[in-house]
């Protein structure tokens, strides 16, 4: 019988980020090839229509699990749910995250504004990572699971920089992700977890979709996008599938960017 790739089935993928965006979107995505669910975020209600939502059109399990990502106990909470829940995680998605002063000039950008970005989107991917990462080689030593994946979302803000809009802080958490990334992805190389970025382009999203919307934006991406437009939802969501595959075993350290082509011109 021909192999069935990217089948999901008896498999757990973490999300963080999940009650809306592009985690969402991803949990859509996963669970549509028959990945059981941790979906983590503050938004606990949001979760759990969501859950609901994917309970009953893909037949999944989905464990909605409160978690904010910069706090310690939190975060120890979200890991032990998850084990009694599944027992296992094949996969981490770690896509909580945003800035603080979006459009403030680095001169005039505020400390406080600069704490808040770097813990969010920098400082909580390596708590998160632990935490998630020491259940994945826990349950790998008891025969629980035969494999890891962790997918860090960046952006094509830790690639590049840019000239729309100000936002020093994100471009610094996001090349930290990148290189967070790499750093880890060459520890863990021989324990059989692997750990990849993607780096999405223009999506639209709850925190985006004012400024994308804006005549100016529009015009920008027009320029900077070779595509011309931005990512339609669920287009994220075939890399994230592809890097937590258990195909995808000898693809680590890598950065995926899905940008419509922004950072190739």
């Amino acid at each position: 019988m021909a192999k069935s790739y990217f089948d999901y089935t008896g498999k757990v993928v973490v999300i963080t980020g999940a009650s809306s965006g592009l985690g969402k979107q991803m949990a859509e995505g996963f669970a549509a090839v028959h990945a059981n669910l941790a979906l983590l975020a503050r938004r606990v209600e949001r979760l759990e229509a969501l859950a609901e939502e994917l309970k009953k059109e893909y037949g999944v399990d989905v464990l909605p699990v409160k978690c904010d990502v910069t706090d310690n106990e939190s975060i120890a909470a979200a890991v032990k749910a998850v084990k009694e829940h599944f027992g296992h995680a094949e996969v981490l998605v770690n896509d909580a995250g945003g800035e603080k002063g979006t459009g403030t000039p680095l001169l005039d950008y505020q400390d406080g504004d600069w704490d808040f970005t770097l813990n969010l989107d920098l400082t909580s991917i390596f708590k998160v990572t632990k935490g998630f990462g020491n259940l994945m080689k826990e349950s790998m030593a008891a025969g629980k699971q035969s494999y890891g994946r962790i997918i860090n979302i960046a952006s094509i803000y830790g690639i590049v920089g840019n000239t729309a809009i100000p936002t020093i802080a994100y471009h610094t958490t996001k090349g930290g992700v990148v290189n967070f990334t790499r750093g880890a992805a060459a520890e863990l190389a021989t324990a059989g977890i692997t750990v990849n970025a993607i780096c999405p382009g223009y999506f639209f999203t709850e925190l985006t979709e004012e400024t994308l919307k804006s005549e100016y934006f529009q015009e920008f991406a027009n320029r900077s996008v070779a595509m011309k437009r931005y990512g339609n939802p669920g287009e994220l969501n075939s890399a994230a599938i592809f890097l937590g595959a258990e195909e995808s075993s000898y693809v680590t350290g890598q950065i995926l960017a899905v940008d419509g082509g922004y950072t190739c011109i």
